[in-house]
């Protein structure tokens, strides 16, 4: 419970970043943005392991780069589930997605969280 909570956190903190350093990514309230952090958790958790495996050879034909578009659907997604959370295109979300993939993995390096490989 304490990694999902400490997870979270990391998320919720690289969206902050992500919103304010981004002009097309916007979070109306403190209770939009837990929510969408939220959200987007689940949506890497539970439909991208999906959407990888049916983009698979897509994936392959680009060398990799199709998993940034994956990124910036999911995130684009979250906007339209959650309100309150916006993102202005799909630019916006693209880049959003990329920044806060690296915000996520730098706060997550400096918090000491680590995944732990089995």
């Amino acid at each position: 419970m304490h990694s999902f909570l400490l997870h979270w956190l990391i998320l919720t903190a690289a969206l902050a970043l992500t919103a304010y350093l981004l002009p097309g990514v916007n979070v109306s309230s403190p209770g939009a943005l837990l929510v969408a952090a939220l959200v987007l958790g689940f949506l890497n958790a539970i439909l991208r392991p999906v959407l990888v495996l049916l983009t698979l050879p897509l994936t392959v034909l680009t060398l990799g780069l199709f998993y940034l578009v994956l990124n910036a659907v999911l995130f684009a997604l979250a906007s339209v589930l959650v309100p309150g959370f916006s993102v202005a295109s799909f630019g916006a979300a693209f880049a959003g997605a990329i920044l806060m993939s690296l915000l996520s993995w730098l706060l997550g390096s400096l918090t000491g969280k680590r995944r732990r490989r089995r």
